[in-house]
């Protein structure tokens, strides 16, 4: 280090800065994505095997938060240390922000309350009831459309991360 720009995308500290970036949208947004597929696989799952899945799942969406909140953070820092070479008014910049804001919100307002119920299901009756089973049908259901709509929010924003549309 040290032979970079002393500020802007050349300089070693933005170069740092989107390493972080990089890291936390792979291991945040990544193991959303490993975590819904097992997900899944906790619903079809009857009794206590389906109700441990579901709860490593849960688990593994606090780990990933973490480094999902992280990710717009060190982006304001990439745009500030880049010496207006991007700048918040770039459409890509403000649609990215946007879609991660909406993303968010429908993370926590329906996949995480969804998750939540089919494993409080799964821990209350294994599953194996009648009206368990077609609410875990229901459950899944919505949670994989969500899930998949967080994912192809995840891939716009990384298609607008790539091509800037708009940027000179």
């Amino acid at each position: 280090m040290g032979k970079g720009a002393p500020m802007g995308p050349d300089s070693d500290a933005y170069k740092v800065v989107l390493v972080l970036h990089l890291v936390a949208v792979i291991i945040g947004f990544g193991g959303v994505v490993v975590t819904g597929y097992f997900g899944a696989v906790a619903a079809r799952q009857p009794g206590r095997e389906g109700a441990a899945i579901g709860e490593a799942v849960e688990k593994g969406y606090k780990f990933s938060e973490w480094f999902i909140y992280a990710v717009p953070v060190l982006g304001i820092i990439l745009v500030l240390l880049s010496e207006d070479v991007f700048a918040f008014s770039q459409a890509w910049v403000s649609v990215s922000f946007v879609l991660y804001i909406v993303a968010i919100g429908l993370f926590h307002g329906l996949h995480l309350p969804t998750v939540r119920r089919i494993n409080a299901i799964l821990k209350e009756t294994g599953g194996g009831s009648q009206a368990s089973a077609g609410e875990l049908d229901k459950l899944g259901t919505k949670a994989g459309m969500v899930g998949g709509l967080l994912n192809l929010i995840t891939v716009a924003i990384v298609v607008l991360m790539v091509f800037k549309p708009g940027f000179p």
